[in-house]
């Protein structure tokens, strides 16, 4: 049988990751109000013992040196400072160019019929009367992305969301309460990316004036307009708010392109990627609905992605469609917007290894306010992985490949994190 080597620190770690690590440990005991030892032990058990059965055996590591009941005690009582955590998190991005992605993921507790707060949702495994919607607790994640070939990513935010919430507007109070505690960006807007499901207009609108860009995947039927033409002199009538149509899945309603690359990738094959800028939807999600006044119009840019090749697909890649919105106007280079969007599948990534190694979905709690709590504590947890990325060696299976330091997964990270909370 191969015995697993303990896992250890590099020979010489840099000694400003171990100081950035130290000072967030620091600092995360203080976001934690009331019982911060117990969430603050919890914490570290989750990052050491890895995934277990139940959330009391996590109890049974050395680091956790409380007994059981403090688990869910820890859940109940605790308290943590939100807000502090948010600032907390905001100050580890080191990532240029600032570019985000904000996607939901649900907490299925579908058993739980005492537990307030739960809404339907779909989901694309899990079914109930053979339909794909389990009932549970949806949160809203906001996250950082690195645009280079790994799967790490920076969580900075996580939001509930109660029945009934619209998603847009959800993600727009996100990025409102980010925006303030970015770094500066040097003058560059941060891009925030959505996958489907979201509205492009509605997140505009929501958004007002604020200083962000927007990058929208949107579907291959959708219709927009160019500018209507100026009005002809004498004709009476109410002036024409909607030009020249823009069909994505009519490629005879396609004008010139406003820019156009391409490129080749390692993963991706050739890429190519046109642009079209100055036209609008006609929405139907907008506050003056049913007023019977005008609808908003909200420029922006149509984006079409096509790929020749999928990193492990042999399917024949689909042609991306994505909305862009800026309001300096149309991109002038292409290669960071497409390469933003592919980068958005980091969080799925994410989403996965909090589920299966950080046991994000594994307690059981009986409100809400417990579940809000326990996930903070996976972010946090993340965090430190992310932070100790370039402070341990790589510790390998005997399957596994090799990874350089510069490419660890978080998997990885994870196994030698009790030999860089013993360092």
């Amino acid at each position: 049988m191969v015995a697993v080597v303990s896992s250890v620190l590099l020979p010489n770690p840099p000694r400003q990751g171990l100081a950035a690590l130290t000072v967030f440990r620091r600092e995360l005991m203080a976001c934690f109000t009331c019982r911060p030892d117990a969430l603050f032990e919890l914490t570290d058990a989750v990052l050491a013992t890895g995934p277990v059965v139940w959330l009391p055996h996590l109890s049974l590591d050395p680091l956790h040196r409380r007994g059981h009941g403090s688990v869910y005690a820890a859940l109940a009582k605790g308290q943590i400072n939100t807000g502090t955590l948010r600032d907390l998190l905001a100050r580890q991005l080191d990532q240029r160019p600032a570019v985000f992605a904000i996607d939901v993921s649900c907490w299925a507790r579908s058993d739980a019929e005492c537990s307030p707060g739960r809404g339907f949702y779909y989901h694309p495994t899990r079914h109930s009367a053979g339909k794909p919607i389990i009932a549970g607790w949806a949160f809203s994640w906001l996250a950082g992305l690195e645009l280079t070939t790994n799967s790490w990513t920076a969580p900075l935010d996580v939001l509930r969301l109660p029945p009934g919430t619209n998603v847009n507007d959800a993600a727009a109070t996100q990025i409102l309460q980010l925006l303030p505690r970015l770094p500066d960006a040097g003058g560059r807007l941060p891009l925030f990316v959505f996958d489907g499901g979201y509205d492009p207009v509605r997140l505009v609108l929501a958004l007002k004036d604020a200083p962000t860009q927007l990058l929208v995947r949107i579907r291959s039927d959708r219709c927009f307009y160019a500018d209507p033409p100026p009005a002809e002199v004498g004709v009476l009538g109410r002036p024409r708010r909607h030009g020249r149509k823009f069909a994505c899945a009519d490629p005879a309603t396609w004008p010139p392109s406003t820019a156009a690359l391409t490129t080749t990738d390692a993963q991706y094959g050739t890429v190519t990627v046109h642009a079209w800028s100055g036209l609008h939807a006609k929405t139907q999600q907008h506050d003056g609905h049913g007023s019977r006044g005008p609808r908003p119009i909200v420029a922006g840019t149509v984006v079409r992605l096509t790929v020749t090749a999928l990193p492990g697909r042999s399917r024949k890649p689909a042609t991306l469609w994505l909305w862009w919105h800026d309001p300096t106007g149309c991109p002038s280079d292409l290669d960071p917007l497409w390469r933003s969007y592919v980068r958005r599948f980091d969080l799925e990534h994410t989403f996965r290894f909090c589920r299966q190694t950080l046991n994000w979905t594994l307690p059981r709690p009986r409100t809400p306010e417990q579940a809000d709590r326990w996930t903070w504590l996976v972010l946090a947890a993340y965090t430190q992985l992310r932070l100790a990325r370039h402070l341990v060696t790589d510790l390998r299976l005997p399957w596994e490949k090799p990874l350089s330091i510069n490419r660890l997964t978080p998997g990885r990270v994870r196994r030698a994190f009790r030999s860089v909370h013993a360092g």
